[in-house]
């Protein structure tokens, strides 16, 4: 019996077409498009079933509430089909990965995040070849997680971003080797792969709640009245985007004394890196310790995008503020290397 793939298509570059004033997203032009595609027509290709939404989305639209309707589209069609494609721009392709790895718990098939950087409309462009392995993996290799499928590479959803604006292999998996490697065959590095949940496991579909949430970037010279102004209430959580292993300008006692106030308060303030690769470790020098002593904790390897969604997620759990800052710092989807 053949494998059955349900493909949500969001919007983005990959089923744009050309106007005077640039690129624009063209209502059922994809689908017919994908339909037509003569690789389909193979035996190995899975049944595939296209579902559009509309208003179709340049994904620098997106916002949690498009999140939570993709996410409860896939928990409705679950037990129907044998993996899912989230068609999507690649602009904030990263975010929604991350951010539907934390609202799909208890998933036991692949969904796969995939678009292009060059419409399918244009003779050369790299949506067709991300099409067929997107939907070649989704359909054949039972991977119990969100991945994102981009160029030669399948990459855990909240481990990936975006690294370039227009080159072909648009993303990356910086602190995570990549799930599947993609040539001349596909090669999945399944010791890499999350454990699947028992076969009795439900899928649960979280919402995530409306929550006051940032991201706040360091730089030379940042003044603690920035800091304070963007910490105010209704702020309940920030990521604090911090040099190095995670390091700030602690000869700035007013800037401290901002972040103290804040955590007093209750707001969650997690310590993630600027830097591409590597660890959060507030420990390793006094610039990093003094931020720890007041309140900050650490987000370890974990992308932006992924402790965006993962303090979002927890907010949406009714916990208390110990236990969010206990669980920012503890790996739940393969978010953070342990």
């Amino acid at each position: 019996m053949k494998k059955r793939v349900y493909i949500i298509y969001t919007g983005g570059t990959i089923g744009m077409t050309p106007t005077a004033d640039g690129y624009v997203p063209a209502p059922g032009y994809l689908a017919e498009q994908i339909r037509a595609m003569p690789e389909l027509a193979s035996d190995l290709m899975p049944e595939v079933d296209i579902h559009e939404y509309s208003p179709l989305l340049d994904s620098a639209n997106m916002t949690p509430a498009d999140w939570h309707k993709i996410a409860s589209d896939i928990g409705s069609h679950y037990k129907q089909y044998d993996g899912f494609i989230v068609l999507h721009g690649t602009d904030t392709m990263a975010y929604t990965a991350s951010a539907l790895a934390f609202m799909l718990q208890g998933l036991r098939k692949p969904v796969i995040l995939t678009g292009s950087q060059i419409p399918l409309c244009e003779v050369r462009n790299d949506a067709r070849a991300n099409i067929i392995t997107a939907l070649t993996i989704a359909a054949n290799f039972d991977i119990p997680e969100v991945c994102l499928c981009f160029g030669n590479q399948l990459l855990r959803g909240c481990r990936s971003v975006k690294l370039s604006a227009d080159g072909l292999d648009a993303f990356a998996s910086p602190n995570l080797p990549p799930l599947g490697e993609i040539g001349v065959d596909i090669r999945i590095n399944w010791e890499l792969t999350q454990p699947a949940p028992p076969v009795d496991s439900i899928l649960r579909v979280h919402e995530l709640i409306p929550v006051s949430i940032g991201a706040l970037p360091l730089w030379p010279g940042i003044s603690a009245e920035v800091v304070r102004n963007f910490l105010q209430p209704p702020l309940k959580g920030l990521i604090l985007k911090a040099y190095g292993v995670g390091n700030g300008p602690t000869n700035n006692r007013e800037f401290l004394s901002a972040l103290e106030e804040a955590a007093s308060r209750g707001a969650v303030i997690v310590d993630c890196t600027q830097c591409l690769r590597g660890s959060v470790h507030l420990e390793d020098y006094a610039t990093g310790s003094a931020l720890a002593k007041v309140g900050v904790i650490s987000g370890f390897d974990m992308t932006t995008e992924a402790a965006l969604a993962k303090l979002a997620y927890l907010f949406s759990q009714n916990l208390s503020v110990d236990e969010i800052r206990r669980l920012m710092q503890t790996n739940l989807r393969g978010e953070l290397t342990c």
